[in-house]
């Protein structure tokens, strides 16, 4: 009988042995911090932060970033898909829950660690450019909502990703809809309201340390609000993974 430590160690070995996979979270951690970097180092003199909020010149980097994290997601078990190596994995971890249990625990650690490098690396980045004042208040939840939003984001798509059943249809539709789909979608006036519900934008309003009057939630409901997201991904995810006909 597969143990779950066995399987955890297998994913683990499946991460590090596929490039597409491991050079995911690099991207990412390169994007944001480069990014937050560059514009702070280009602009900082003249404008301290990007935006209104003194916490949007330190995740502004982010906005390109997470696209890298998404992909994260999508690729931890969409490859499988892509490949029809799924069947095989179910066949050597008949539990099904026990597999996709294990991409999600590998998943949220390795999305944890992400978070924690870009998110430190974000706040270094500003305080070397432009000076970064601490005392804020709520930057020290920005500062942890800024690391849980990867962790949550990539479970999200992981478990939208099994629920699809397919890598292609994932990768066209939630890297446009993370770049910038639900940023035009909160754009528009009509669709403004129900945007503001979305995960990714309820989890950047997190990071934020200044409330919007715009948004009908605080801060930390928005970091609920996308952990309630990715808790029903990962469970719509589990049922399809159960009635897949390898």
């Amino acid at each position: 009988m597969t143990t779950t430590t066995a399987v955890l160690r297998s994913e683990r070995i499946k991460f590090t042995t596929l490039r597409s996979q491991w050079i995911a979270p690099i991207v990412a951690v390169a994007l944001t911090v480069g990014i937050t970097l560059a514009v702070n180092a280009a602009y900082g003199d003249v404008d301290h932060t990007p935006g209104e909020d003194p916490a949007g010149g330190i995740y502004y980097g982010l906005l390109f970033g997470h696209v890298a994290v998404a992909c994260l997601g999508i690729l931890l078990i969409g490859q499988e898909f892509n490949t029809r190596m799924i069947g095989t994995s179910l066949t050597a971890v008949p539990r099904r829950g026990r597999l996709y249990g294990a991409k999600l625990v590998l998943g949220a650690g390795i999305g944890l660690l992400l978070g924690l490098v870009s998110t430190a690396g974000s706040f270094l980045a500003v305080a070397g450019t432009v000076g970064l004042d601490l005392s804020v208040p709520g930057m020290g939840r920005s500062f942890l909502a800024g690391v849980l939003y990867h962790p949550l984001l990539v479970v999200f798509c992981l478990g939208l990703t099994a629920m699809m059943r397919n890598f292609t249809a994932a990768l066209g539709l939630l890297t446009p809809m993370v770049f910038l789909g639900t940023t035009l979608l909160a754009a528009i006036p009509g669709v403004r309201e129900a945007g503001q519900f979305l995960p990714d934008r309820a989890g950047l309003y997190a990071m934020l340390t200044q409330p919007d009057p715009a948004v009908h939630y605080g801060h930390w409901t928005g970091l609920l609000i996308m952990a309630l997201w990715a808790a029903a991904a990962a469970y719509g995810g589990l049922r399809s993974i159960r009635r897949y006909e390898a």
